[in-house]
C-alpha cells in the first residue's frame, strides 16, 4: 500500500513537473496565451516584443481574448466581464 502511493505521488509530481516547463510566469517572453500560466501573452509596443502578463482586474481596462492573435490588453480574471459602462471611456472588467 505504502509503495503504491509512494509511486501514485512520483507520477503526480513527474506529471506537474512537466506542465510547470510548458508554461510561462509572468514578464517572460512568449508568442501566444497558451504558453502563459495566466493564458495572456500581451504585445510590448515599445520594444516590440511579447510577454505573460496577468489578467486584468477590476475597473481595468479590456479586450476580449482571440485566438492567434495578440492583444493589446489582457482579457478580465474570472468573474468578471469586458463591458463599456460609458461610450466616452474603454471597455473595462466589471461584475455582472
Amino acid at each position: 500500500m505504502a509503495t503504491a502511493l509512494v509511486l501514485l505521488m512520483n507520477i503526480l509530481l513527474l506529471c506537474c513537473g512537466e506542465l510547470s516547463k510548458s508554461k510561462k510566469a509572468n514578464r517572460v517572453r512568449c508568442s501566444h496565451h497558451t504558453e502563459c500560466f495566466s493564458n495572456c501573452c500581451l504585445m510590448e509596443l515599445d520594444t516590440g516584443g511579447n510577454f505573460c502578463a496577468p489578467k486584468a482586474r477590476l475597473n481595468n481596462v479590456c479586450l476580449p481574448q482571440t485566438k492567434g492573435a495578440f492583444n493589446l490588453i489582457c482579457p478580465c480574471r474570472r468573474g468578471l466581464n469586458c463591458i463599456a459602462k460609458d461610450t466616452m471611456c474603454p471597455r473595462r472588467c466589471h461584475i455582472i
